[in-house]
Order: C-alpha cells, then sequence, then structure tokens
C-alpha cells in the first residue's frame, strides 16, 4: 500500500503551491522545491533563502533514501579571523526568556538556494522556471498572514522590525495581523533572479553580489570563497528499529533516534504511563527556533521531506530583494565543537521515513528548534503504535519536558497532570495549542496531517 500523495506544509499558499506542480505531472522533487520557495515568501517569519535545511527522498524505483544536507556553513574561508558585533536580544517564549545574539555577524553561509537546485537536478523531472513560478507568483501578488504566523510575528516583533524588516511587517508604523496581506515586493527580483540564473545565484551570481555587499558594508563574516566552494551533501540516513519498523532519519542534534529507543512500547497502556514513558524518553534543552517543514508524496510512491530555517534572523535584509539574512552563529543551540570556517553547524532537523516490509508507511519532519524532537516522536508514536489517523496525531495534544518542568498542552487529562506533578515534577499548563510545541508535517497510508500549530495545510493529490 502506498503513501497517500499529496503536499502537507506549514501554510496555505505553501501547500498549494506543492499541490499545483503535483497536479502538472511534477515529481515530488518538483513539488518539493516549489512548496519550499513558495515557503521563503509566505513564511518568511519561519524561513527564507538565505538559511538552511535538510531533506530526506524516498526513490521509489531504487528503493532507497538519501538524506541531502544543505545547512549552513561556518563563513571565514579566504579571510582573516576577526571578531564581529553582535546585538544581544530577549525574546519572551511563554513564560520563558530566550537569549539570542543577532545582526550581520550571526550570517553563516547560506544553503536553501543551492540546496533546492541540487533537489531539483538528481530527482525533478520540470524545467526549472515552471517549479520557481508558484513562488513568484506570490511574490508578486503577497500572500495572507494566517493566525500562527502572526502570532509569531508579534513574539518576534522587535527582530522582525528591525532596518529593512520595518517597511515589510509594520508598514505604516502598525505591525501586520492576522488576514493582513504581507507585501515583499524585494522578493520578485530575488526570484527572477533564481529563476533565470539557476541555484547559482546564490552562490556566485546576482544573490551572491548583493549578500556580500550588504556583509561587508555592516561587518559580516561570510566571503566569496564560502559561498563559491558551498556545496550540498548526499548522505546515508541513520537507522533505527521502532514498533517493529525501519526509521531513516538524521542523527547530529536531534537526537530522534535514541528517544525512540528509549520509549517503551505505548500500545494499550494507560494515559498516565504513556505520557510518564514520554517524559522520561523526551528530556531536552529550551531554544525558540524558527523552521518550517513539509513533506510531499507523488503518485509513483516517492516521497521527500524538508526542513528549513532563518534561526531568528539576523534583523537585517537585503536592500532591494527583501531577503533576510539567517542567525546560525548566535543560536546557542547550533554552537557544538570547533567552529572550522567551511564545516557545516550542527542542527536538529530530522525529515524522515518510516519502512515496514520496505516500503514507506510514513514520510515525516517536523519545525521547533528543541521541542522538534518531541513533536516527532509523539506524532510518529500515535500513528504507528497507537492507530491514529495523521491529522489526528498531528492535532493531539503534546507535553515537551525541559530538565523537571513539563510544558503540557490543553486537552491532556487532570488525571495525568496530577500523576506527573505527583513525580515531583512541574507541570506548566498553556491554554492552547500553540507553536512552540513544534510543527509537524506527515503524510502515511491512511492520509496527510498538518499542523494547526503553525497554520499549516495539507493538500492530497487530486
Amino acid at each position: 500500500m502506498l503513501l497517500r500523495p499529496g503536499i502537507a506544509a506549514g501554510h496555505p499558499a505553501t501547500a498549494d503551491a506543492g499541490a499545483e506542480v503535483l497536479d502538472a505531472r511534477g515529481s515530488a522533487a518538483d513539488a518539493t522545491v516549489a512548496a519550499s520557495l513558495a515557503s521563503c515568501v509566505a513564511e518568511t517569519v519561519m524561513t527564507g533563502l538565505l538559511g538552511g535545511g535538510h531533506a530526506i527522498v524516498w526513490d521509489a524505483e531504487a528503493g532507497r533514501a538519501e538524506l541531502l544536507d544543505f545547512f549552513v556553513a561556518v563563513p571565514g574561508l579566504g579571510a582573516e579571523q576577526r571578531d564581529v558585533d553582535l546585538v544581544k536580544l530577549h525574546v519572551p517564549f511563554g513564560t520563558e526568556m530566550v537569549h539570542y545574539a543577532i545582526g550581520v555577524g550571526s550570517c553563516a553561509v547560506p544553503g536553501v538556494a543551492a540546496g533546492l537546485g541540487e533537489l531539483w537536478r538528481r530527482h525533478g523531472r520540470l524545467p526549472w522556471q515552471d517549479v520557481v513560478e508558484p513562488a513568484l507568483r506570490l511574490a508578486r501578488d503577497g500572500v495572507e498572514m494566517p493566525p500562527a504566523h502572526a502570532s509569531c510575528l508579534a513574539m518576534l516583533a522587535p527582530v522582525m522590525t528591525m532596518r529593512e524588516g520595518a517597511r515589510m511587517y509594520a508598514p505604516g508604523g502598525r505591525l501586520l495581523e492576522t488576514g493582513d496581506r504581507l507585501e515583499q515586493p524585494g522578493l520578485v527580483e530575488a526570484l527572477e533572479a533564481l529563476r533565470d540564473e539557476g541555484a547559482r545565484s546564490a552562490t556566485d551570481g546576482t544573490l551572491a553580489d548583493a549578500l556580500l555587499r550588504l556583509v561587508d558594508e555592516r561587518g559580516g563574516l561570510v566571503t566569496r570563497e564560502d559561498l563559491r566552494t558551498y556545496e550540498p551533501a548526499w548522505l546515508d540516513p541513520e537507522e533505527t528499529r521502532y514498533a517493529d519498523r525501519r526509521v531513516l532519519t538524521r542523527g547530529g542534534l536531534s537526537g530522534l533516534i535514541p528517544a525512540l529507543q528509549a520509549l517503551p512500547p505505548l500500545r494499550g497502556v494507560s494515559r498516565t504511563e504513556r505520557a510518564r514513558a514520554l517524559v522520561t524518553a523526551l528530556g531536552a534543552a529550551h531554544g525558540l527556533g524558527r523552521t518550517t517543514n513539509l513533506t510531499v508524496v507523488d503518485d509513483a510512491g516517492n516521497a521527500c521531506v524538508v526542513t528549513t530555517s532563518l534561526g531568528l534572523g539576523s534583523g537585517d535584509w537585503l536592500p532591494g530583494l527583501d531577503l533576510h539574512l539567517n542567525s546560525m552563529l548566535g543560536e546557542t543551540d547550533l554552537l557544538v565543537g570547533p567552529l572550522e570556517p567551511g564545516t557545516r553547524m550542527a542542527s536538529m532537523m530530522a525529515p524522515t521515513v518510516v519502512l515496514a516490509d520496505g516500503e514507506p508507511e510514513l514520510a515525516i519532519g517536523a519545525a521547533g528548534g528543541t521541542r522538534l524532537r518531541s513533536a516527532l516522536v509523539q506524532v510518529t508514536a500515535s500513528i504507528l503504535e497507537e492507530g491514529l489517523s495523521e491529522q489526528e496525531a498531528v492535532e493531539r495534544p503534546r507535553i515537551h519536558p525541559v530538565g523537571d518542568v513539563v510544558h503540557v498542552e490543553p486537552g491532556v487529562e487532570e488525571e495525568v497532570l496530577s500523576a506527573l506533578e505527583g513525580d515531583r515534577r512541574t507541570v506548566r499548563r498553556w491554554p492552547a495549542l500553540h507553536h512552540y510545541f513544534g510543527g509537524v508535517s506527515a503524510i502515511g497510508r491512511q492520509g496527510l496531517g498538518a499542523d494547526p500549530r503553525r497554520s499549516g495545510a495539507a493538500r492530497a493529490r487530486r
């Protein structure tokens, strides 16, 4: 039994772009590229062309999965090592205060354009111009702000309205709200350059030149050699077993594999036992993290899951192109190990394919920084072990442990919360489903699941 063809994504316009390309007989890769580019227009409070990402691709004909690493790289090739000034920023996130460092010096070498170009080159079948067109049309028309994105913008207003951002996100001095139209006219020129020059525009063309001019002007670290030598990398996925299935995913900071390995069987256990098992398996650290995820399956059974991010964003936009610089060098959770120029930075992203009897049963990914693992584990377990449909599993209330504190969405039973408090844990009850708890996109054999916490949307193949 094949996965259901379609797309699940973090914004209705993103899902529409991917569905349009699937309906035009594009491959899963074509639709993924089109949707990812659309997300760089519709979801700019979450991601952008100057960020980085990871993907997993299931090739149905070859019967194998590959990872594509196009995450950001450490800058500084061909330049003397130097310090940069970063702006300290404190962002309230629910009851927590999260600390960041932004500014042009926080920008690492971007990889989104190069990665999408490589994905299309290897697995696409439509002309490049055709997969860029839906995003270009969005940029020309503007896009409506859905509730979750407006809420995220309100939280991130200090960075999103810095410098050039104020014109787009607070036109006339008023921050955009739900239903308002986000206008980013510079993205038209940026996407036209990408359409005409190909993905190389971001490494050795118009977009690269614009980035280097801004970096030189404001004192960043990215060099021309950084951009010219950047290459996406195809890798073998890591593997574990869960619920008698093979799970193919990324390792690294995601921690998905050890969390699944630590999780006991949940089928038939009580709600309280389930919550205790999840809390035990999901130790995690705090961090905001702004990412988006999408999952695509085509008629032939090919699947692609992509997660991309800008970090918080540096607060700098390319003049005339409305492209926000990433802030990965200011993301404390990612600063692990030696940061050598040219090497990839660490990432928590974990696009995943689950196989049963050698065939995909679930393609899934999540946004959400340090909450990404919690979201993926809970949704995966709900589908594979407890038999929920993909949408039911995505909508199910989540928990997220941070040390002795357990963050809980409404809908988790009071008897469960009382049991956790009896275990000497502090339970923090959130008033509604919230993007803090991650954003999951899933396609399985029963259907599609898109996360209401991110105003996500799913479109089945017609």
